[in-house]
């Protein structure tokens, strides 16, 4: 509460200043008036003078007060330039030093409060680039510096870089201003200070800086690029590597800007999301959904009923789902949109050439100016003893395997308890399988709140699951035709029989193969980009899983746009990768959505946060439709209704996350939601419901008490 108050006075006592200092303003006139008077008492006193100049310019520079120039040319005329200088540079520093230090502590918390995520690329561009930024301000003096210093000290740039850099950058300015000063007498008006030569000047001086960091960015790629022989013209403009969500937006946007651009995919179209992932294992959950509401019709008021089904036939619709949608991503709608589809493997050469080796081993170099790689990733199968023996399925493999199959594995074990893991183990325990699921963490989904995961984890223990937590798997093998894996936890080991085992404890980027290592593109889990995607080579982007943070379809269609449009117009404008609002959803029984922090997340990096939890089995659709579980939790700042993060859990929580994406990304409040008219009854009033709970913890009680006597007043 303290900080309020110190503002208020501050700000108080400021506005006062400025309102005296505005009914008499200064001028030349009176300037010289005081400098006669002064210049007697620095002949008897100059130390004196000088000490009490000094703090009086620093306590007009740090209330930022309409006075700074007049003094300045003051301490020319008193002083001269050299001792004039000496005394202004130092005062004025420590006096803007000491407004930023007021800004960041009265002010920063509440401005990073108030507008949060939507700060995050401003904080990250000051932490990288600050001192460049602040040291072209303090070049050019018609640069408000008041606002200067306290702009910056909502930033998180060091005070003493803030210190250097403005001792060092605001000496010309100073010095023009002084050297002003020195010829007091023959000045006409402030001005004639900053004429058009002078004014030209500091122009060109801000100007350099951006100069030189250009020049540096020139020398950085002409070294990236030694020992490369550029080609003197290029075949394409772009090419891209991969046919899945990253490559496939990446190439549809340089078509639909008329660049020559070429897709180059070694297996499918569409990628791992059409052929192995997001479509086929939902395709999957469906059936096992409506085999689980069978069985459970009487809840329903019919007569529940064990399902009878082909397994052959669930899988072949699988891969019927697969090429209805096998279209939208075909090479023929491609090759309709203009963009030239090669199957085959690529491989960098150079930084502008891509050999292709297609399906009949012969090959083709092309040269390109810019490049994305998107080569997306694969299934990850740790080296446990004995896998390779007993054989294994992953998620890429799981789909071809079981079409061939007339009934669901009888044992299966899942290995992993991520949202694959969770998903397929659920999945198959609907249609019929004995599940058990491995986890060496100590719950499942641990990406997500506690409560999460216990819900998660409790409805699939309710569809037959076994969910071992906190088990390590340490072997696998075979005794006779029964095959095992042995697992520990607590210091016990115990053997697991099982007749397929899906192993599922991630994906790992697809980085072998396509040249980079001889090119010296790092790499680690994923390729090494920069903001804009860019790797080493500037003319070389990455998208997609393999460029991380994130393995969503949507996040790579989201990097997509931006490598595209860096590849093919970075050289004149280069737009940064944006991940302040990324959602994802994992499709269990319940759904679970979430978008920006969660509870566990808030705790871990002490950000403090006020939950608001409206229970789903009070919204009226959910009761009407028998899903009456989970719950929709608001992450908000304390008192304020800007949202941080939502989770939902529950029937359709990923359509139901979208409203609240949308919040975000417009830096729309609780406030905004619960004045949205929602249709009844449908599952989206749980959003407005939810905010409907954060505005009753903030109704003010005295408020309406006073209502409450106003009502019984006007009933006489």
């Amino acid at each position: 509460m303290r900080k309020p108050f110190l503002f208020a006075a501050l700000a108080i006592l400021v506005g006062a200043l400025i309102w005296l200092i505005g009914r008499n303003p200064p001028d030349l006139d009176m300037l010289r008036g005081h400098i006669v008077d002064l210049h007697a008492w620095r002949m008897e006193r100059p130390l004196l003078v000088a000490v009490l100049f000094f703090a009086a310019y620093v306590a007009v520079t740090a209330l930022s007060l309409p006075l700074a120039a007049w003094m300045t040319i003051a301490g020319g005329a008193l002083f001269g330039f050299g001792t004039g200088l000496l005394i202004v540079s130092f005062a004025s520093t420590i006096g803007a030093t000491l407004a930023f230090l007021a800004a960041r502590y009265l002010l920063r918390d509440w401005v990073h409060e108030r507008f949060g995520s939507r700060l995050d690329t401003v904080d990250a561009g000051i932490e990288r680039d600050g001192p460049f930024y602040l040291f072209t301000l303090r070049l050019i003096p018609v640069v408000p510096f008041f606002a200067v210093n306290l702009l910056m000290g909502l930033t998180p740039i060091r005070a003493w870089i803030f210190y250097v850099v403005s001792q060092i950058g605001m000496l010309a300015g100073t010095a023009v201003y002084v050297n002003a000063g020195t010829q007091l007498a023959g000045l006409d008006s402030l001005s004639g200070i900053l004429s058009a030569p002078i004014l030209l000047s500091f122009a060109l001086l801000g100007i350099f800086p951006w100069i030189a960091k250009f020049a540096l960015g020139l020398v950085r790629r002409r070294r990236a690029y030694a020992g490369w022989s550029r080609p003197a013209r290029y075949d394409r403009n772009l090419i891209v590597i991969g046919a899945g969500a990253a490559g496939l937006v990446s190439a549809y946007i340089a078509a639909a800007v008329k660049a020559k651009v070429t897709l180059v995919e070694a297996h499918r179209m569409g990628g791992d999301c059409l052929n192995y992932g997001c479509v086929p294992s939902k395709a999957l959950i469906r059936s096992a959904k409506l085999a689980h509401q069978m069985r459970h019709a009487d809840h329903y008021g019919l007569s529940a009923t064990a399902p009878g089904f082909s397994f052959r036939k669930v899988f072949e619709r699988i891969h019927a789902v697969i090429a209805a949608i096998e279209p939208h991503d075909s090479v023929e709608r491609y090759e309709g949109l203009g963009v030239e589809v090669l199957q085959g493997h690529a491989k960098l050469i150079d930084p502008w050439t891509v050999e292709i080796t297609g399906e009949d081993g012969a090959t083709q170099r092309l040269t390109t100016r810019s490049v994305i790689l998107a080569t997306g990733a694969a299934p990850f199968v740790p080296p446990l003893p004995g896998l390779e023996k007993v054989g294994h399925l992953t998620s890429d493999t799981l789909w071809e395997e079981m079409v061939r199959r007339d009934a669901a594995p009888r044992r299966l074990v899942v290995v992993g308890g991520g949202p694959i893991g969770c998903e397929l183990a659920q999945s198959f325990a609907r249609l019929g399988s004995e599940v058990t699921q491995i986890e060496m963490l100590p719950r499942i989904l641990i990406r997500e709140d506690v409560e999460v995961s216990d819900l998660v984890r409790a409805s699939m223990e309710a569809d037959g699951v076994t969910v071992l937590t906190g088990h390590k798997a340490t072997s696998l093998g075979k005794t006779g035709k029964t095959k095992w894996i042995e697992v520990e936890a607590d210091g016990e080991t115990r053997r697991i029989e099982f007749d397929d085992i899906l192993v599922a404890v991630g994906r790992a980027a697809r980085l072998k193969g396509y040249g980079l290592e001889e090119l010296g593109i790092p790499t680690g889990r994923v390729i090494e980009t920069n903001e804009y995607l860019e790797t080493l080579y500037p003319n070389i982007y990455a998208a997609g899983d393999v460029a991380g943070p994130f393995q969503f379809t949507h996040t790579a269609g989201h990097q997509a746009w931006f490598a595209a449009v860096n590849a093919l117009f970075g050289t004149f404008k280069r737009f940064k990768a944006d991940y302040r609002v990324i959602p994802w959803a994992t499709f269990t029984d319940p759904e679970v959505a979430r978008v920006g922090l969660n509870e566990a997340e808030a705790r871990e990096k002490g950000i403090a946060v006020e939950i608001t939890r409206y229970g789903l089995d009070d919204l009226d659709r959910a009761i009407a439709d028998g899903s009456a579980r989970g719950f929709v939790k608001v992450l908000t700042p304390p008192g304020k209704d800007r949202i941080l993060g939502v989770t939902i859990a529950g029937e359709h929580a990923g359509d139901l996350l979208a409203e609240f994406v949308f919040a975000m990304k417009h830096g729309l409040g609780l406030g905004k939601i619960l004045g949205t008219i929602h249709t009844y009854p449908t599952l989206a009033e749980a959003n407005k419901f939810a905010a409907g709970e954060w505005r009753k913890a903030h109704v003010n009680e005295r408020a309406l008490g006073l209502l409450e006597r106003f009502h019984s007043w006007r009933r006489g």
